[in-house]
């Protein structure tokens, strides 16, 4: 009769091997790479819906610098249009299956947070989401904009022929440079619930703060045209302000609790927690003794 080891219960902590953290590690890796090569098959299927969306910032441009007074893209090598929807795929791809590698993510860094940092990242992915799509929208409708203002600096006996590599190129540039900017409030407020950034600190620097979202949306706009740097810069600005309220009523709040320490002598023992934790578990007697 074949005698089996039992499998090692799972650490109340988290805590595994080196080597074991490396196999679960690659597990989540390799349903994120799945997840990701299924909504490439779907991207590709819907190639065209999606690129005729994606184009019609351009085919709004004014006609006078267009070919034929129509304002369409230029393919200029063979395997362009193969590249194009290996991009547009990917793009798809990445959206369709953010839950399960958003998931996958969580999955791999929960076991070795507390309870309260969890609760911190279900936030933090609940409005990372809805921030990044609406980002991504504002940046959509000033395409055109930008767009127009770089255009129209060409003489006006010339014909400007864009190919569809460099228009992809600058698009996906603004999607995810107005998404991921739209996250930065959202870290200011998962700094002051961690206690790293107080609201007293933001608003001493905001000042500075508010400058330097203006700077930075001026340097990381693709086209940086006035237009397309006020219209990422004040909405960060109002999205800064509304998190750094956030941050004042949580201070605030904290302020308010009593302090369990207060009226303690310098001499005298602070009270113990006997509750249980998380991560200690519950207590258990062993041999006489109570240990946890």
């Amino acid at each position: 009769m074949k005698v089996t080891s039992p499998r090692p219960a799972a650490d109340a902590d988290g805590r595994m091997p080196l080597m074991e953290h490396i196999r679960e590690l690659r597990r989540r890796v390799l349903r994120a790479a799945l997840g990701l090569l299924l909504g490439m098959v779907v991207g590709w299927i819907f190639f065209d819906p999606v690129w005729n969306v994606l184009q019609k910032p351009y085919n709004r441009l004014n006609p006078k610098h267009c070919l034929g007074g129509v304002c369409n893209l230029v393919v200029h090598g063979i395997f362009d249009g193969f590249f194009v929807h290996i991009k547009i795929a990917f793009i798809i791809g990445a959206l369709l299956s953010s839950p399960i590698w958003l998931y996958q993510l969580w999955a791999f860094v929960a076991p070795g947070l507390y309870r309260r940092e969890r609760r911190w990242t279900y936030v933090f992915l609940s409005a990372a989401v809805p921030l990044f799509c609406a980002g991504g929208a504002l940046a959509y409708f000033t395409l055109d904009k930008g767009l127009q203002i770089f255009v129209g600096l060409a003489p006006g006996d010339t014909t400007v022929l864009v190919g569809v590599q460099d228009y992809l190129g600058y698009a996906t540039a603004m999607l995810m440079i107005f998404g991921l900017t739209f996250e930065l409030p959202l870290f200011v407020i998962i700094l002051n619930m961690a206690g790293v950034l107080t609201h007293e600190r933001i608003k001493k620097f905001r000042r500075s703060l508010i400058f330097g979202i203006f700077v930075f949306a001026a340097v990381a706009t693709p086209s940086q045209d006035p237009f397309t740097m006020l219209a990422l810069a004040i909405p960060t600005v109002i999205l800064f302000e509304v998190a750094e309220l956030i941050a004042w009523i949580h201070d605030k709040r904290l302020a308010a609790r009593p302090d369990p320490y207060a009226g303690l002598d310098d001499d005298e023992a602070s009270p113990l927690d006997l509750e249980e934790t998380e991560l200690e578990g519950p207590a258990v007697e062993k041999n006489g003794i109570e240990t946890r």
